[in-house]
C-alpha cells in the first residue's frame, strides 16, 4: 500500500536482488522498476548498493552500474577485500550492509516509506531502527523459492511485504531479452525512444552463469 504523494527512496542490495531475480528465472529491468515507483509516490532517492572488483580489466558490472548512475539511481561502490580462508581458498568480501545502514538512517526523517530490496536478515534491526522513526518499511524478496530468499525475521519485521513475484510483469525482464554487455557510452538513452545497447535484445551466444552479476558478500574461488 502506497499512500499518493508520500516520500520514498529505494534501498536496493545490488547483489541480493540479482541472487533473488536470477533464482525465479528473470532479470531486473532498472528503468522500469525506477518508473514503477515513481508513479506510486514521490520517490525522493533510488539507492543502488554493489561491490567492485577493481584490479579486474574489466568489470561485467561496469556498465550496468554507469547507466544506473547517469539516469536516476544513487550508486554505492566500494572495492572487494580479497583473502586466502584456512583451506587455502582465494574469497572475496564485498559486504555493503554498513553503507545501506547509514544512508537509511540519514534520510529516515525526510521520508515516509522505506523500501528494502533484500531478503538478508542482517537489515532486521535497521527496519526496526527506521520505524522508530515514524517510516513504513516495505521488503522486497520472494518465499516462492527453496529455501526462501528472505529471513524470516526481515519478514515479520517489515510493515509490508512484497513477494517479487508479484511485481515480475512491472519490473522485470524475460531471459530472452537480457542485456548485451557493453553499451556505447553512459548517456545512450539521451534520445527519446532509444534504448541504451546493453539494455537491448542481445543476439550473443548465452554467457556463462553469473555474467554481470554484482559482487556477492562471501564469494569463493578454488
Amino acid at each position: 500500500m502506497t499512500v499518493p504523494g508520500e516520500k520514498i527512496a529505494l534501498f536496493i542490495d545490488g547483489a541480493n536482488l540479482y541472487a533473488t531475480a536470477k533464482s525465479l528465472g528473470f532479470d531486473i529491468d532498472y528503468k522500469k522498476l525506477l518508473r514503477e515507483f515513481q508513479s506510486r509516490g514521490y520517490l525522493l532517492r533510488a539507492f543502488y548498493y554493489t561491490a567492485v572488483i577493481e584490479d579486474q580489466e574489466y568489470s561485467s558490472i561496469r556498465p550496468l552500474i554507469d547507466w544506473l548512475d547517469y539516469n536516476g539511481y544513487s550508486v554505492v561502490t566500494k572495492a572487494t577485500k580479497e583473502f586466502v580462508d584456512q583451506t587455502g581458498r582465494r574469497k572475496v568480501k564485498g559486504n555493503m550492509d554498513i553503507e545501506l545502514a547509514v544512508d537509511a538512517m540519514e534520510i529516515a526523517s525526510h521520508i515516509d516509506q522505506m523500501v528494502l530490496f533484500s531478503g538478508d536478515g542482517d537489515f532486521t534491526r535497521l527496519v526496526e531502527a527506521v520505524q522508530r522513526k515514524g517510516v513504513r518499511v516495505t521488503v522486497i524478496s520472494t518465499v516462492t523459492t527453496q529455501p526462501p530468499m528472505v529471513a524470516d525475521e526481515l519478514r515479520r519485521q517489515a510493515d509490508i511485504f512484497t513477494d517479487i513475484v508479484t511485481l515480475q510483469t512491472k519490473i522485470g525482464r524475460e531471459p530472452s531479452e537480457r542485456p548485451a554487455r557493453e553499451p556505447r557510452g553512459p548517456r545512450d538513452d539521451r534520445e527519446p525512444g532509444h534504448t541504451p545497447q546493453f539494455l537491448q535484445r542481445s543476439t550473443a551466444p548465452p554467457q556463462r552463469a553469473g555474467a554481470g552479476a554484482p559482487v556477492d558478500d562471501d564469494e569463493s574461488y578454488e
